[in-house]
């Protein structure tokens, strides 16, 4: 019997890369394969998806709800969900719009926490289920310019971890992976902060913005998030945390560890030639 995978966010980067992959595992034995839903705020807009994309908004639990109650329609149960559904926003802490950082909070944090708040009572109903958050390797570290995108994927890794102790007596998984830049269409999503002809940071952040577009550009492809991600929902026993980029992008979380604060911080200025 096939599993049944929703992908919050599926329409378009790493969730479609992942929903894709898993589908063509499914062919041509759909029998031992997955049987994939994702999400999107407008789904009418990717009739060419390659798997059926129901409407959702995270930031709706009503919205949520009915996604949910869509797929246990068609299906008898639900075995993973991947919280992929993220916004991205730069600008200095100063001078971003408390509508945008609270914006970004509902999709980065409490969109993904209302999705497995209204998951939890059918995988415990079954007693089994496997819940994958996409964070961030930037949740691991307070980033220049991209502090609340930082602030908003480590208050979800922090979370889950919280979560993943309180369901486990119910036989439910709960896994973070940190995946670092990817080839995907982020960059265009993301709210930037203007760069204010005025602004004392005018010439720090916009040298910032420029470098982290490149970092995206030059990103993995997702496609290594996605054979990732098949993976981790074969393990029996997985980890809690996974890392998935560049292996300097995961050696900077061994280095903050070791290094001292300031020593690190000062790596990070250098990085993006602010000091």
């Amino acid at each position: 019997m096939p599993k049944t995978v929703l992908i919050t966010g599926g329409s378009s980067g790493i969730g479609k890369a992942i929903g894709e992959y898993l589908v063509n595992l499914s062919n041509p034995s759909p029998k031992d394969g997955y049987q994939v839903f994702g999400t999107s705020r407008n789904p009418e807009k990717y009739k060419d998806s390659a798997f059926p994309l129901l409407k959702m908004d995270v930031n709706s639990t009503e919205s949520i709800e009915a996604a949910i109650s869509e797929i246990l329609k068609k299906v008898e149960k639900i075995d993973v969900v991947i919280n992929n559904a993220g916004v991205g926003i730069t600008g200095p802490i100063e001078e971003t719009p408390e509508a945008e950082i609270k914006k970004a909070f509902d999709t980065n944090f409490h969109g993904p926490i209302n999705v497995i708040k209204a998951v939890l009572p059918q995988m415990r109903k079954q007693g089994f289920g496997h819940i994958l958050n996409i964070t961030s390797i930037a949740g691991y570290m307070g980033l220049p310019y991209r502090g609340i995108y930082s602030a908003s994927k480590a208050a979800l890794e922090i979370a889950i971890e919280a979560m993943r102790m309180e369901t486990l007596q119910f036989g439910i998984k709960m896994t973070n992976i940190a995946p670092g830049d990817f080839a995907t269409n982020i960059a265009a999503g993301r709210y930037h902060a203007p760069i204010l002809e005025n602004s004392p940071y005018k010439k720090d952040y916009g040298n910032t913005l420029k470098t982290m577009n490149e970092h995206v550009d030059n990103g993995n492809n997702p496609l290594e998030m996605a054979k990732v991600v098949h993976k981790i929902i074969g393990t029996t026993n997985p980890k809690i945390h996974y890392k998935v980029g560049s292996s300097l992008q995961k050696f900077s979380i061994i280095l903050k560890r070791m290094l001292p604060d300031k020593v690190y911080e000062r790596m990070l200025l250098r990085h993006y030639g602010l000091k």
